[in-house]
């Protein structure tokens, strides 16, 4: 049978994952904070911090370790500057994440939804948890099925990025064969999100 999309070769692959700060009443709405781009090997291509574009009305400082001091420093790129720089290296590669749709919505970066892997809508992960229907979160993903902690003190991009890519590894041939021919081995993002895909 006729491979309906080329299988990617491992310097198409990158991982993205993104921290996010509150804005607005509460600090409900997210904003960039902290981006990670990695490598097929989980070398790092990027990670920095952005400089908001609000006022930030919740550090989420618990979960992202986040401070003031990170994303007002003089240094700190702006989210325009960051935003090119990450829609420059994810253009024509296959980007690989847990729950991409919520990091493409906060970059503001739309990518062909066959150019992802997102190993939050992987069917076979969430048969193997036997939650077909539900988004699981990355930290469960690694202890059933790789049996590895991560996320233990402060959610952080750079790890977030090579779990994700760890887990796409361990079935990266069966992904790419079904993509191959044609059968889409995962569910869809929330179609609330559907503006983050091509």
């Amino acid at each position: 049978m006729e491979a309906k999309y080329p299988i990617p070769s491992n310097d198409q692959i990158l991982a993205l994952s993104c921290s996010n700060v509150g804005v607005g009443p509460g600090g409900t709405t997210a904003m960039l904070a902290r981006v990670s781009v990695a490598d097929f090997r989980g070398n790092v291509m990027l990670d920095t911090f952005v400089a908001p574009t609000m006022q930030v009305s919740d550090y989420r400082t618990a979960t992202t370790g986040i401070e003031t001091s990170h994303l007002l420093a003089p240094d700190t790129p702006s989210f325009d500057r960051v935003q090119q720089h990450v829609a420059d290296l994810i253009k024509g590669k296959v980007i690989v994440g847990h729950s991409l749709w919520h990091d493409l919505s906060v970059l503001g970066i739309p990518h062909p939804a066959v150019a992802t892997r997102d190993v939050a809508l992987y069917q076979p992960f969430r048969n193997a948890l036997r939650s077909p229907n539900q988004v699981i979160g990355l930290q469960t993903l690694m202890w059933h099925l790789m049996c590895r902690r991560c996320q233990d003190s402060h959610i952080h991009p750079v790890e977030n990025a090579r779990a994700a890519l760890d887990l796409y590894r361990t079935v990266a041939t069966e992904w790419e064969a079904a993509i191959s021919l044609g059968n889409w081995p995962s569910c869809l993002p929330p179609s609330t999100f559907s503006r983050c895909y091509l």
